[in-house]
């Protein structure tokens, strides 16, 4: 099995997650997709979090497609690490990618044990609306630039020994959780506006 491994507090879910797990599965020839709904981001303040079962619905909910799995396993940790360690023993048969946005790669050498998690499995970076440079240039993209697999071998980079990663171009979305949160507080206070001006 071929598994790509989609973390995040998805609050909220949304179409870019989807559509980047199908470029996923076609891309990397996974098997699965499996989006991993974190209890927190240790990177961000957690105070207005919804609850992680509301966010593992939602999830279930925009996901609609057989090969992406949606749970809120967390391996007893909020860090990456410790999840895909648990994950790689609990599976020891599987080919797992961890798949995360450029958005990400951008600050990844904030995560804990960045490096460590470059050597523990193959990485695939898919293009983000405005991070493509930052992306490459980060501290992370520099630090592992020898392992970088050209995007059109990506196919077989689950089956590559790690240190492995790729960036894959696709059709940006400019979609994104942050964004969309913000809409529906604009809205809310928009509504809270209205209702006061009319009581």
């Amino acid at each position: 099995m071929r598994i790509g491994l989609l973390g995040g507090s998805f609050n909220p879910p949304h179409e870019a997650h989807r559509e980047i797990s199908l470029t996923a599965l076609r891309r990397l020839g996974l098997d699965q997709v499996w989006w991993l709904v974190s209890p927190a981001n240790p990177l961000k303040d957690a105070a207005k979090l919804p609850s992680l079962e509301a966010r593992v619905e939602a999830a279930r909910n925009m996901a609609r497609h057989p090969r992406i799995e949606v749970t809120g396993f967390t391996g007893g940790s909020a860090y990456t690490i410790d999840v895909l360690t648990e994950l790689k023993r609990r599976f020891p048969a599987v080919s797992f990618v961890w798949l995360m946005g450029a958005d990400n790669l951008a600050e990844f050498h904030r995560w804990r044990a960045w490096e460590k998690i470059f050597a523990l499995q193959p990485i695939a970076v898919l293009d983000r609306p405005g991070y493509r440079l930052k992306a490459r240039a980060s501290r992370a993209a520099q630090r592992f630039a020898p392992y970088q697999v050209d995007e059109t071998d990506a196919g077989g980079l689950a089956g590559l020994v790690p240190p492995a990663w790729t960036i894959l171009t696709h059709p940006l979305s400019g979609l994104s959780s942050t964004a969309l949160r913000a809409k529906t507080a604009t809205k809310a206070n928009a509504g809270n506006s209205s209702k006061k001006k009319t009581n």
